[in-house]
């Protein structure tokens, strides 16, 4: 059956589930933790009501495109990819939950992902603008970097460092979405954080466990260029560093965080984040590289939770 009679046969709800396939929206809705522990964290309490409503919308629109952006920017890359079959087995890869990218696999077509990306951009910027128009500069920046990473991918191991970039671009617009003039400590602390995260339990695993499938594409990634044991070592500094950052946050927010809130983060830091990466860097197996990848998808989620939790009580 061709791809297009493929494509014919499926129906409305089915392909719904592609669409949100292409955008990784079961990983994208734990990265959306991101903005809502930022702006929390800083204010203490929630929005008003029409802020909190609006801003939901406008984070989902904006990650569901940004992640979109990601396969149709690398949809050359991955067509290569699902000829050689390397996309059939997800493992237990969080974002191959729904499928790995639906374009390249020829169940939606180039045309339908780039419309799905940039109507959830034009959402996005809508949202963006009316909470507050840094937001929109700062989604502008968050797609340019998206686009520069994913052009790197034959060109330089640095582009993880974009990476950590573009994973803390959610959530200081969503600080300034709710407050328009924030402690430029405090957002210096968030990006830290949040960089340090996203290189050390998102992105560096991700390729570490995708070395076999890269290196025959001839991709530049940490582990390939500088081996297994310098990426762990790269793992492990850059997590130590993000659950320093961790405890940090919270002395430069503008409410009285007492020291247990400090502790109980860090202590979901190192059951997330820190001992699969020790576990990681005694084992240097796959499985435990996928494994590092998924715990560290809840880190956001988990810090929401513990200043959910502080607003609560």
């Amino acid at each position: 059956m061709s791809e297009t009679s493929l494509r014919r046969h499926l129906t409305g709800i089915d392909r719904l589930k592609l669409f949100f396939a292409l955008s990784r929206t079961p990983h994208g809705l734990l990265d959306m933790c991101t903005p809502a522990f930022g702006a929390l964290l800083w204010l203490g309490y929630f929005p008003p009501l029409n802020i909190t409503i609006l801003g939901l919308i406008t984070t989902f629109a904006g990650y569901t495109a940004v992640y979109a952006l990601n396969d149709v920017i690398d949809y050359r890359a991955d067509k290569e990819k699902a000829a050689r079959g390397d996309l059939m087995n997800s493992g237990n890869d969080l974002d191959g939950i729904l499928v790995r990218h639906p374009m390249a696999q020829g169940l939606l077509s180039f045309k339908e992902g780039l419309f799905w990306a940039l109507a959830w951009a034009f959402l996005a910027l809508i949202g963006a603008y009316i909470l507050n128009p840094v937001c929109v500069l700062i989604f502008f920046g968050g797609c340019a970097l998206e686009t520069i990473y994913c052009l790197l991918w034959r060109v330089s191991p640095f582009r993880t460092l974009v990476s950590g970039a573009v994973k803390t671009t959610g959530a200081i617009a969503a600080v300034y979405a709710v407050d328009p003039n924030p402690s430029l400590l405090y957002l210096i602390a968030l990006f830290l954080l949040l960089f340090f995260w996203e290189i050390g339990g998102q992105n560096v695993p991700n390729d570490w466990a995708d070395f076999d499938e890269d290196r025959q594409l001839q991709a530049k990634t940490i582990p390939i260029q500088w081996g297994v044991r310098a990426a762990n070592r790269i793992i492990l500094g850059t997590i130590i560093l993000a659950l320093g950052m961790n405890v940090v946050i919270f002395f430069f927010s503008q409410v009285h965080y007492d020291i247990f809130f400090a502790v109980l983060s860090l202590a979901v830091g190192c059951y997330l984040l820190l001992f699969p990466a020790l576990k990681l860097n005694n084992t240097r197996e796959r499985a435990y590289a996928m494994a590092m990848f998924n715990k560290a998808s809840y880190f956001p989620l988990a810090l929401l939770l513990v200043v959910l939790l502080k607003i609560v009580i």
